[in-house]
């Protein structure tokens, strides 16, 4: 995004790519439907955003969903609006949108190094590992945009908080957007792979999501859990609710009076629970549940406690919080010890949810990284 801005600005540009080919992650984002950003009002945009905030706000401010739907159409791509108001390419995959995208950077004459690692400055030059050894580069600016901690087989290995410049200035990455880890029992070995429905998740502190998650050997992975890790990473307990559409008392007159078949089928036949979250229930309740009165139990299905260890190993993440401060940084994402470096994208300290916030931040950082680089360049010259 920032090379497109400064091409279009008539500015030669060099695209240095450690890896063998470009935007390997973006790829992997649009692997199961790219979810490029969300139509939603700005200010309950904004909010999603739990890290970062308002350093984001006027880069998202002026280039937010509208702006990346426009992009994306200007690109050629149909938009196609879920019924979550999440916007996809209606060709669902990444590769048709990153095709027209490198068109268009070829076209504007942007060249493009792959296998070139940045390792720093020396001399007055940014300087890379590539299969011939070391090269230098003179520039009169650089931007940033090395990635976050996270899937380092697709480039994000945060190896970059090591080099000296930055070394200082970067907090300790942290896992997003990712899994819990749960011991289970070898009952709940059957229902591995299905999905916990109907349920909302509520943590110590007060936050909650309503949403799915997956059973698995490791856990519990779904866009039901993702919006709750920065509190959950924080040691914060959780808490389900499996019941979200009743009350107590509404949960309360619908258990029977006097249960008789034993506490699995009232769950089964009364309130139509599928047998992983049956499974799930006594799992949690470890047969505790079974001595309850009728209230007892209703309370109990509405603030089920689910012990758990913590979020998914680091590399795991969709996407990891942490990175470069914003206070190492002017308003323009320039570092403040080097004015001509700008920086975006993941490698900034900001952190959201799935749901089209993450490439939209992504989008918008890049975008306003080039313009204040490319506003430099022609202040300078």
């Amino acid at each position: 995004m920032a090379a497109n801005v400064l091409s279009a600005r008539g500015h030669a540009v060099l695209v240095a790519e450690q890896k063998p080919s470009l935007a390997r992650k973006f790829l992997m984002a649009g692997k199961t439907g790219l979810n490029l950003t969300k139509r939603q009002d700005f200010d309950a945009f904004l909010r999603a955003y739990s890290e970062g905030q308002e350093q984001l706000r006027p880069m998202l401010d002026a280039f937010g969903p509208e702006g990346v739907e426009r992009w994306a159409e200007a690109l050629g791509q149909e938009m196609y609006v879920g019924s979550t108001n999440r916007v996809f390419p209606r060709a669902w995959k990444a590769s048709p949108l990153l095709r027209a995208w490198l068109a268009r950077l070829s076209a504007q004459g942007v060249s493009l190094r792959t296998r070139w690692r940045w390792t720093g400055w020396q001399n007055g030059k940014a300087m890379f590992d590539n299969p011939d050894g070391s090269q230098g580069v003179v520039a009169q600016t650089t931007v940033l945009a090395c990635g976050g901690g996270s899937w380092s087989r697709l480039g994000s290995d945060g190896l970059w908080t090591q080099t000296p410049e930055l070394d200082g200035h970067c907090a300790a990455f942290q896992p997003s957007n990712i899994g819990l880890k749960v011991a289970w029992s070898e009952h709940m070995t059957e229902h591995f792979g299905k999905a916990i429905k109907a349920i909302r998740w509520t943590t110590s502190d007060g936050a909650q999501s309503r949403g799915e998650a997956i059973l698995s050997v490791q856990g519990l992975e779904g866009g039901g859990i993702y919006p709750l890790i920065p509190h959950l990473r924080k040691g914060q307990a959780l808490n389900m609710d499996l019941a979200p559409d009743l009350n107590v008392e509404k949960l309360s007159a619908r258990l029977p009076k006097e249960p008789k078949g034993g506490l699995s089928r009232i769950l089964r036949n009364t309130l139509r629970w599928p047998p992983e979250k049956i499974a799930l229930f006594h799992e949690c309740t470890k047969g505790m549940a079974n001595s309850l009165d009728v209230p007892g139990l209703a309370e109990t299905i509405k603030a089920l406690p689910l012990r758990h260890q913590g979020p998914r190993p680091l590399d795991e993440a969709i996407s990891t919080a942490g990175g470069l401060r914003f206070d190492a940084l002017t308003p323009e994402l320039a570092l403040r010890d080097r004015p001509d470096v700008f920086a975006c994208g993941e490698m900034l300290d900001w952190d959201a949810p799935t749901g089209g916030y993450l490439l939209t931040a992504c989008l918008a950082t890049g975008r306003w990284a080039g313009q204040h680089a490319a506003a430099r360049l022609e202040l300078n010259s």
